[in-house]
């Protein structure tokens, strides 16, 4: 895997108040993203009523959240850690929606300084899943009147 320098960048750019929120999510989508796995599945905490998707940008960034997790002062403890690596168009398009209740993607959550929220919202997941999706009531049953109405 690439070392993800080119999110980090945009997530960087973004933390200083600069560079475009859509080429952020842009380079997410377009990027490798490294994963924890947690009992056969993805690893993921629900803070605020949303259901975060870990991810990390490099084999650092999920380094420095394995040795926060294993011992909670920072050393090694020898535990291996699994993970799956996910495009992160995938686990926008695919992975949120699947899970049934509003989640995001949070990146390198272990540093402080260089971590990112994706949340579920309009630009960022479809539109089907996002929090803050309009629901008008209509839907296209594909049915038309013909011009009668």
């Amino acid at each position: 895997m690439g070392t993800g320098t080119a999110l980090a960048e945009r997530i960087a750019d973004r933390r200083a108040g600069v560079g475009d929120p859509r080429a952020l999510v842009g380079e997410l989508r377009r990027s490798l993203v490294l994963v924890p796995m947690d009992g056969g599945g993805l690893w993921t905490a629900t803070f605020g009523g949303v259901r975060w998707i870990y991810g990390f940008t490099d084999d650092e960034a999920l380094a420095r959240f394995a040795r926060a997790r294993d011992s909670g002062d920072g050393l090694l403890t020898g535990r291996e850690w699994e993970f799956a690596e996910l495009r992160g168009a995938r686990l926008l398009d695919e992975i949120v929606p699947a899970m049934g209740v509003p989640a995001g993607v949070a990146l390198n959550v272990a540093d402080p300084d260089g971590s990112m929220l994706f949340p579920p919202v309009m630009g960022i997941v479809p539109d089907a899943v996002a929090v803050d999706a309009v629901d008008t009531g209509e839907r296209d049953t594909g049915e038309r009147d013909g011009g009668r109405g």
